[in-house]
């Protein structure tokens, strides 16, 4: 793995997960109340031993930035880095990163100088574990120019992906990125030949793109080099390469999540909360998801009823109840609150006690919860100061809102309150 060199996506500007993309880039969202996107891509490297680590980015990556420097830094008398390569200007590439395979063009001056045999290309926005050894391993045996990670799905996700089609040698001979209508129905395929059940099979008729690649070294930069005007690995640099090269897919029968929308977002998160096996599991003692190490104090709950949540570290909740949850780092949730359904991020600092006491008499809203506030079906974002007696609960069960005035936002029905946002006492959403 020491031949390799990971190349991970930051992504365009999330604008289906707007807001919580407002002020941070997609991989920099908090997931599972401490961790970030970010940390799945990274730890599946390090757990695979590969320690040589790019991050592409361009929108609203300060917080991305700061959260890599904080959070990986490998011993001196290694190689490993993760470092953080952001979109910029030069007098021979003006413009800002134009799509995924734009992206590595414009530093290919600096991978090409790396005495590697491959570039594996990550996103930064999903959610599994995966070795990524063996996905190397099975590119290596199979002598492939390109090795996609595939999985197999349904008709509800087939057009938001990239498709293919594969021979009886896994070999890719027909690919398209995120058709629609007739161009859909043409790449069904029998999947039961992957090792799917005939059930299984029908239900899930599509071979789809992960957006995991691994690319020999030279064929990556032959492709764009050559290829000037294609932009978009899925697009264009992948469909326009199955003729001439040998383009493997590789099975992954893990789980795995796009998290691109609010929607899944959300799902994704409380789905951590299920008992007794949840679909993805941060408790693997073998392949351990890292972050940053905040040293914060163990949560404190006070006279609580929580069921099926996640508590993350330096809560303080007092009398109150959390049903089916995500709260997240340094949250505060005062007396008689109810918490169902929700993903409380957090805060990223403490407001001192005093402070918090001074805000009460002067009318203002300390960080946090505030005493007698439902919470249903909502994403609160961090910072976030709600006050006391309010119902988030969507109550008119309205799809689709956009009421930043009022710091919050309505998505697929889920209510999503800003960062930073002051919902004052006694407001119903």
């Amino acid at each position: 793995m020491k031949r390799v060199l990971a190349i991970i996506l930051g992504g365009g500007a999330g604008t289906r997960l707007y807001p919580l993309t407002k002020y941070r880039a997609k991989p920099a969202v908090s997931l599972a109340g401490k961790y970030r996107l970010i940390d799945i891509p990274v730890s599946n490297c390090i757990n695979s031993e590969i320690l040589k680590i790019y991050v592409l980015t361009q929108f609203n990556s300060a917080s991305l930035n700061r959260h890599i420097a904080r959070a990986y830094s490998f011993s001196q008398f290694s190689d490993g880095f993760v470092e953080v390569l952001a979109a910029q200007q030069t007098p021979e590439s003006p413009s800002w990163f134009q799509g995924t395979a734009d992206a590595v063009r414009k530093y290919l001056w600096l991978l090409e100088a790396w005495d590697v045999d491959e570039y594996l290309i990550l996103s930064g926005d999903h959610l599994y574990r995966m070795d990524y050894r063996l996905f190397i391993e099975r590119h290596r045996d199979t002598g492939a120019d390109i090795t996609l990670s595939v999985v197999p799905i349904g008709d509800k996700l087939a057009s938001s992906f990239g498709l293919m089609k594969i021979d009886i040698a896994g070999r890719v001979v027909d690919f398209y990125e995120k058709p629609k209508g007739d161009a859909l129905k043409t790449m069904q395929v029998d999947t039961s030949t992957l090792g799917l059940t005939p059930e299984q099979a029908k239900e899930k008729p599509y071979i789809a793109s992960m957006g995991i690649y691994v690319f020999n070294k030279q064929v990556l930069v032959d492709l764009l080099r050559k290829n000037l005007d294609q932009t978009d690995f899925g697009k264009e640099i992948i469909p326009s390469s199955a003729q001439d090269y040998n383009i493997q897919a590789y099975l992954f029968d893990g789980y795995w999540e796009d998290i691109g929308t609010i929607e899944a977002f959300y799902t994704s998160n409380l789905a951590l909360t299920k008992q007794p096996q949840p679909p993805f599991s941060f408790y693997q003692e073998d392949a351990p998801i890292y972050t940053r190490s905040r040293y914060l104090p163990p949560s404190k709950l006070l006279d609580c009823q929580v069921t099926e949540s996640i508590i993350g570290e330096g809560c303080i909740l007092k009398n109150c109840e959390v049903h089916h949850s995500v709260i997240g780092l340094r949250q505060r949730i005062h007396e008689n609150c109810i918490i169902q359904d929700a993903l409380l991020m957090g805060a990223d600092y403490y407001e001192p006690l005093s402070e918090s006491s001074q805000h009460l008499t002067r009318g203002k809203i300390p960080m946090g919860i505030g005493e007698g506030t439902v919470i249903r079906k909502t994403i609160v974002d961090k910072n976030a100061r709600v006050g006391r007696n309010v119902q988030i609960i969507n109550k008119e069960d309205v799809e689709e809102a956009e009421r930043e005035d009022l710091g919050f936002y309505i998505r697929s029905g889920i209510v999503v309150v800003l960062k930073n946002a002051v919902i004052p006492d006694g407001m119903v959403i």
